[in-house]
């Protein structure tokens, strides 16, 4: 009995996307085996793959941040699981598999109502938009921000989180996605062609109370242009390097000292849950129950089936992606 999973056998291109076999193997005490079902293809995947972020895993290595599959095996010590319960978990990477093994204290009960190709899209994307609005900003209703990206697959979870949360919002992204923010809820700015702070001064001269930053680097620089005084921005682009990471700590530790009460911080997922996965524990399961009530509605790009990983992620690169690309098992396609 075997499986097979897609491996990242060297840094580069979605061309070192490559096919293993696996030999299939019993889960050990307290693992739990489970069948993949769906998975997402990311950023922090590409940035992995390459080696850009400091956090990269050696290669060869799985990339797949998250997953949703079903229990299809336990292991000794194993309780409040059985065989058919679906569940998911934040993996970090080892997603783009048709079989992972993971420990029971990472998986959350996933309701079998939904579908796995927009509940997936959850565990990542809106648990971090979800935390960045309401344990790191504590937005409330009134409140306006900016997303830039807003057309990414955490962008669009800010605007469909925010828009229930009664926001004002604005979004950057390219013309060709203004559709898609503006029925998000959201006033969409092209900053490609309109330099969206002068665009944000004119429209709010008092400026705004939170700025969520997706692509970082001189974004992050720019948006603090437009809070007003004791706004924050909050930046959730991964890393490129440590360099670059080194860079933003020292600007956003320079920003928090500035006497004009404008704040900065990052927001990483990863980081929170590896020194506590309570909040994550509490908050996929409240968005699971949003997408139930039909609250929420993750943007799905594309679906690909697992092993077609490789031509996701071509896609994903060639940056006219808007919301979400999912992996799915192919009995579910």
């Amino acid at each position: 009995m075997s499986y097979k999973s897609v491996v990242a056998t060297q840094r580069g291109g979605p061309e070192v996307l490559q096919i293993v076999e696996n030999e299939l193997r019993e889960p050990t005490t307290g693992e739990v085996r489970i069948k993949v079902l769906a998975t997402t293809v990311g950023r922090t995947d590409v940035n992995f793959r390459y080696g850009y972020s400091p956090f990269s895993p050696k290669v060869p290595f799985v990339p797949g941040y998250e997953i949703l599959g079903v229990v299809d095996g336990l292991g000794a010590g194993v309780s409040g699981f059985t065989a058919g319960d679906r569940v998911a978990a934040l993996t970090g990477h080892g997603g783009y598999t048709e079989v992972i093994y993971l420990g029971q204290e990472h998986l959350v009960p996933v309701p079998p109502s939904l579908d796995p190709s927009e509940a997936v899209s959850l565990i990542l994307n809106y648990v971090t938009a979800y935390q960045m609005l309401h344990r790191a900003a504590r937005v409330k209703a009134g409140d306006k921000i900016l997303v830039i990206g807003a057309s990414g697959g955490v962008g669009t979870a800010l605007l469909q989180l925010g828009k229930l949360a009664g926001l004002k919002m604005y979004g950057t992204a390219s013309a060709s996605k203004h559709n898609l923010l503006s029925e998000l809820g959201a006033v969409p700015i092209d900053y490609h062609m309109r330099d969206f702070v002068a665009v944000i001064h004119q429209a709010e001269p008092d400026g705004l109370d939170f700025v969520f930053d997706g692509l970082g680097g001189d974004y992050s620089v720019r948006g603090l242009e437009v809070l007003r005084p004791g706004g924050k921005l909050i930046g959730y682009a991964s890393p490129t390097g440590v360099g670059s990471m080194l860079s933003g700590m020292v600007k956003m530790t320079i920003v928090n000292l500035l006497p004009n009460g404008k704040r900065a911080d990052f927001y990483g997922i990863s980081a929170l849950y590896q020194r506590d996965k309570k909040p994550f524990m509490e908050d996929l399961p409240v968005l699971f129950k949003l997408l139930e009530e039909g609250k929420i509605r993750p943007v799905i790009a594309q679906k690909f089936p697992i092993l077609q990983a490789a031509r996701a992620n071509e896609l994903l690169e060639s940056g006219i992606v808007a919301g979400n690309l999912v992996l799915l098992a192919p009995e579910l396609l």
